[in-house]
């Protein structure tokens, strides 16, 4: 996992801290016209203690509803949630350090509870907030990243922000991993980046933008420090026969369209809802 832990501090040093935002690029839609994509910021994007994070809505997200952190299910303070464990509904304190599209802190978002969180299927933890969107953007001007409903696609461009780092790394989905296996953890479907989005330690949770559209697209958690095989820090690709493929040096998301369908009135999350396909306790 992409954990603030040996090397990383050494990485980013190495790398540059710091970075400034994408700037806006140019696309070509498929009528040959060319397409302005927007510029990928840190504006909502949240440092955690040992992680990042973003503040997130989807679609159908009211401004009075409490707003929501995503993370990942290893960044939760209550540590690495066991294979086959989800957390629902469970109180926390937790804070988070807002930032805005520069990367400096604005203020201190705070939990009133991990909504939900897990390791199984994906790697993803969501935090409800004791402020409603509204109160957030009035206080700070900061609104929160829609999550997409769709699945990405491939070749799609892609901007990995850390809050942790206030560092972006820009890249494309390079393609999916029908399973990703690290050590006793195993996911669907997860986004492969292509080799330009070097993610290091500290960069767990953060979003995965879609430089088109702006829209969060998937969670940054893990990548293949090593070349081993499976083992922790070093995840390998099992396709739908079977066959491992070991890719070092490349780092994985998970995607997030699957949570849309999971945030019913209010900002709960309804596993039971329509479409809803994320673990249950």
């Amino acid at each position: 996992m992409n954990k603030p832990l040996v090397g990383a501090l050494l990485s980013v040093l190495l790398l540059g801290a710091g970075v400034a935002p994408a700037a806006a690029s140019t696309a070509t839609s498929p009528d040959g016209a060319e397409v302005r994509a927007k510029a990928v910021t840190f504006a909502g994007t949240v440092a955690l203690s040992n992680c990042s994070g973003s503040v997130v809505r989807a679609p159908s997200s009211l401004p009075g509803d409490p707003a929501l952190v995503l993370s990942n299910g290893h960044c939760l303070e209550t540590g690495f949630p066991a294979p086959g464990q989800v957390l629902l509904n469970r109180a926390s304190t937790r804070s988070f350090t807002l930032l805005n599209a520069a990367g400096s802190g604005v203020g201190t978002l705070r939990a009133s509870k991990i909504a939900y969180g897990t390791m199984t299927d994906t790697d993803v933890s969501l935090y409800q907030l004791t402020r409603t969107y509204a109160q957030i953007e009035s206080s700070y001007g900061i609104k929160a990243l829609e999550l997409d409903a769709a699945r990405p696609a491939q070749g799609k461009a892609i901007t990995v922000a850390s809050g942790y780092w206030k560092r972006t790394y820009s890249c494309a989905v390079d393609g999916f991993a029908y399973r990703l296996k690290e050590g006793a953890w195993t996911w669907k479907d997860s986004v492969r980046y292509t080799s330009a989005c070097q993610t290091i330690g500290g960069t767990s949770g953060s979003p995965v933008i879609d430089d088109a559209t702006g829209k969060v697209v998937a969670v940054n958690n893990t990548g293949n420090e090593d070349g081993q095989r499976c083992t922790d820090n070093n995840p390998c690709e099992v396709d739908v026969n079977g066959t491992v493929t070991v890719r070092e040096g490349i780092n994985y998301a998970q995607q997030t369209y699957g949570i849309v369908p999971c945030i019913g009135t209010g900002n709960q999350i309804d596993l039971n809802r329509s479409g809803c396909a994320l673990p249950k306790p």
